[in-house]
């Protein structure tokens, strides 16, 4: 089971949390959110005790995402299945939207289909996405009113169509999946990771490996 943070989320705001993630292609550094609290806090224990070390990013769609976290990828022979593993436990879904959402660089926890959204305990993705259009933003946000329990008319700003619409993102999942962080630094290098030519499994043919992670100050 994963750790309480019951006196964590009764605590004042602290200062922002980087992660710098060390890859074999290069770094990337993210910014975890504070109200995704569960979320912030299994990850933080994940990197504090090395659980990330190793692993490599074994599932990358080109325009869609970069995925990793599974831990039987550590030393995986080049023909394993990977993705099908985490690390024993399930988290409540967090899913913030609208003010969380799936635009370039948002940091979000895989999950198998659940009713619940529960996410994965180890395994996560980074958006890399496409631009999108008007009329797909609006196409999506039905979609995603129907997801809602009540339904809900919910609207996409317009800055968040603005950042869509230039800087590109995959909102169909949005509503769906739980956002807890975003890439600051290293678009170049998760750009680099998605162009490598993958198998049809969307494993790349070149392993990407997560050298390990680290706490950083801005």
């Amino acid at each position: 089971m994963p750790l309480s943070i019951n006196v964590l989320a009764q605590q004042k705001a602290a200062k922002p949390v980087f992660v710098k993630i060390f890859t074999s292609e290069g770094n990337i550094k993210v910014i975890l959110y504070d109200d995704t609290p569960e979320h912030k806090f299994n990850f933080l224990q994940l990197v504090k005790f090395n659980k990330y070390n190793g692993l490599l990013f074994h599932r990358v769609k080109k325009d869609f995402m970069i995925q990793g976290g599974d831990p039987d990828s550590k030393d995986a022979d080049s023909t394993k299945i990977l993705g099908r593993n985490s690390i024993g436990f399930n988290l409540p879904a967090e899913i913030r939207f609208p003010e969380h959402f799936h635009k370039r660089g948002a940091l979000a926890a895989a999950r198998t289909d659940n009713p619940k959204k529960e996410s994965s305990g180890s395994q996560f993705y980074i958006v890399t996405g496409k631009i999108v259009t008007d009329k797909e933003l609006d196409h999506f946000e039905q979609n995603i009113n129907r997801l809602l329990t009540p339904p809900t008319p919910l609207k996409y700003t317009e800055e968040q169509r603005k950042i869509y619409k230039t800087f590109g993102g995959t909102p169909h999942l949005d509503g769906n999946y739980s956002v807890f962080g975003e890439v600051v630094q290293g678009f170049d290098v998760l750009e680099r990771i998605q162009n490598i030519p993958t198998d049809a499994n969307d494993r790349p043919k070149k392993d990407v490996v997560i050298l390990k992670m680290k706490v950083v100050k801005k």
